[in-house]
């Protein structure tokens, strides 16, 4: 797969990411961006990672400006920093993908890059170097930034007596979700730490994964478990018994314990939180944190005080107004998909109620959804598959014909399909790696779960998949 923009930032493999690509596309950046003369540099723990990194500080420094390298560090934490600086960062990542696999997010002093930053940088590449000398400066204090934010608006009795696992693999947060922990209260057990990149998909956990999250519970007499992707900015939470809570579930429960009133989320996301009465409107968006925050932007503008957050499917939560936490400091906005937030806020209502994570999740409307994906599928063939359903009205109807009728067909982002007794089964090219993703929405969990096995195993034989 070519290098190339998908839902959050340039991905494409290791081998593509050459010294001469990631300099172009760095120096395109900054010519096509502002950057407030300082570019804050990151990067997740894959061994292409260090070689990027250093590329990219070189091709920065080359333009004059000054790089500050703050390491391996969560993507949100080196956010948090740029934008406390107002200045430019550039995380290297290839987020829940495989190692063989890297990319590139932008940030500029606002925040995330939006689709039209992205085409002014494709429109740079080919810049020379200004053969400048910029200074590079280390830095490890983001990290310590980012605990004191949850520390400080949570404060140190948010999570006392809880027992929390956290599945450490090779998240670049494995450490800094201990210190949150035990930050709060909370006793941390740390499980499964890796020394090898494990490309951990929050959204579409395999089975073993799920047993083994089970078990642990079960084994340490564990409240939760908690985790990210590599660069954490997704979040994956498990409750005392071992079930995976939803990323968008997690999104709804953390809007409520913020008391947001306004929310913006992609169309793939639960559809329970457009009938709950305590948000006063919902902003469905095509997939990808760049879509959800251009509404957030969009709610922001029409009203400065509007108490509005978005969240995905995967779980990345994005705050856009001033908060307070439970201990009465202060969090402020964060427009790019955070991976503590909507772990910590669920696991700290809990315990302010004396009840579980479970218990909360029983309350809210019952809708159910289900992901997964089929991977190794080039996008040109995941995406001619969707376009011949879409356009042609009895192939779509052949092969959902399980289904029943067809009730609605929303193309915001692929092709989402509602039916009697509320199931709908969406299918989507992935916009970061060569997969195609099925989400599925139901009146009862095995339902959920019955529609994406089905379906891509439907998908997988019409596109000839081995």
């Amino acid at each position: 797969m070519a290098p190339k923009f998908g839902t959050s930032g340039l991905r494409g493999l290791v081998t593509e990411l050459t010294d001469d690509l990631v300099t172009d596309y760095t120096r395109a950046f900054l010519a096509a961006c502002p950057h407030g003369g300082t570019v804050y540099l990151g990067r997740d723990l894959r061994p292409s990672s260090p070689r990027i990194s250093a590329t990219v500080a070189q091709a920065a420094r080359d333009q004059g400006l000054t790089v500050i390298d703050c390491g391996v560090l969560p993507t949100p934490a080196l956010a948090l920093t740029s934008l406390q600086a107002e200045n430019a960062a550039i995380m290297v990542t290839g987020s829940h993908i495989p190692a063989d696999r890297n990319g590139l997010k932008f940030y500029v002093p606002s925040g995330e890059i939006s689709k039209d930053d992205e085409q002014r940088i494709q429109a740079h590449l080919g810049q020379n170097a200004l053969g400048a000398d910029g200074p590079l400066i280390q830095d490890d204090t983001a990290s310590t930034r980012y605990v004191a934010r949850y520390s400080e608006a949570f404060g140190n009795q948010a999570l006392t007596a809880m027992r929390i696992g956290v599945y450490q693999h090779s998240s670049v947060a494995r450490d800094i979700m201990c210190e949150v922990v035990e930050a709060l209260g909370g006793t941390a057990i740390a499980l499964a730490r890796s020394d090898t990149f494990i490309p951990v998909d929050t959204e579409a956990l395999d089975p073993d994964t799920r047993a083994m999250l089970a078990g642990w519970c079960a084994d340490h007499n564990l409240d939760a478990v908690i985790s990210t992707d590599g660069d954490a900015d997704r979040p994956m939470l498990a409750d005392a018994q071992g079930t995976i809570v939803p990323g968008d579930v997690l999104g709804v429960l953390t809007a409520q314990m913020l008391e947001a009133r306004l929310i913006c989320t992609p169309v793939s996301s639960n559809s329970m939180v457009q009938d709950m009465p305590d948000f006063e409107g919902v902003h469905l968006t095509r997939i990808g944190s760049p879509y959800v925050i251009e509404a957030m932007e969009t709610a922001r503008s029409a009203d400065p005080h509007a108490r509005v957050v978005g969240y995905e499917a995967n779980g990345g939560f994005l705050l856009g107004f001033p908060a307070t936490g439970p201990d009465g400091g202060p969090l402020v906005p964060l427009m790019t998909r955070d991976c503590l937030l909507p772990m910590i806020a669920p696991l700290a209502a809990a315990r302010a109620k004396n009840s579980s994570v479970a218990h909360l999740v029983s309350k809210l409307p019952p809708r159910f959804t289900a992901a997964d994906r089929l991977t190794e599928i080039p996008s040109e063939a995941s995406q001619s598959f969707i376009a011949h359903l879409r356009q042609d009205d009895t192939a779509r109807t052949e092969f959902f014909s399980e289904l029943g009728r067809e009730i609605r067909c929303d193309t915001t982002d692929g092709l989402r399909l509602s039916f009697a007794e509320d199931l709908v089964v969406h299918l989507r090219p992935s916009g970061n790696a060569p997969e195609l993703r099925c989400y599925a929405e139901a009146q009862t969990a095995s339902q959920a779960q019955g529609l994406v096995t089905q379906y891509l195993k439907k998908t997988k034989a019409a596109l000839a998949c081995p």
